[in-house]
């Protein structure tokens, strides 16, 4: 008897921490701290253009919520000129997924949220937007994560999700920090 109650309390300490992990509440945890990135932005979405715009800068994300929320900043400059942004991602505990919020210096209006989550690996967020005045769906994904890097995406879509026009290609480096003496 005491064999099968010391079985049934690891396999439910065992389930219980699978669902914990499972849940998707620590998915962003690999990007706390800070990083140089490097974006490949698409001058003119939508309409065929082949014009990419380079940018470099750096990208700091802090953990809020022990990890259920963060919040990024992005600061990147080129020959286009400068750009700061503003990311905050929540978690929610009911659908066990994240809202991506977005935001720049220039308007200092928070986006739409794009929603979604992680499997195997990678981040897949949607929503839909207005851009020069037609709906469209946007797509973001994150992928390629490793402990000092990672790359986003982001593509457009006008045909009602049939197909997609990347946009926005953001590659990470972690910056290391050398440990204060």
């Amino acid at each position: 008897m005491i064999r099968r109650t010391i079985l049934y309390a690891l396999l439910l300490t065992l389930c219980a921490n699978t669902a914990a992990i499972a849940d998707g509440q620590h998915d962003f945890d690999f990007q706390f701290g800070t990083w140089k990135v490097h974006v490949s932005r698409l001058v003119h979405p939508l309409t065929g253009s082949k014009t990419w715009v380079q940018y470099d800068g750096t990208h700091v994300v802090q953990k809020v919520w022990n990890g259920r929320a963060n919040l990024g900043v992005l600061e990147i400059d080129g020959p286009s000129g400068h750009i700061e942004g503003m990311s905050l991602r929540l978690y929610n505990p009911q659908s066990h997924q994240w809202s991506a919020n977005f935001s720049n210096s220039k308007n200092g209006i928070l986006g739409q949220p794009s929603i979604g989550g992680f499997r195997n690996g990678r981040g897949v967020f949607y929503d839909q937007e207005s851009y020069n005045g037609r709906a469209i769906y946007v797509r973001s994904i994150t992928s390629n994560i490793t402990a000092n890097s990672y790359r986003d995406e982001q593509a457009f879509s006008a045909d009602g999700a049939k197909t997609w026009e990347v946009n926005w290609i953001a590659t990470y480096t972690r910056v290391r920090t050398t440990p204060r003496s």
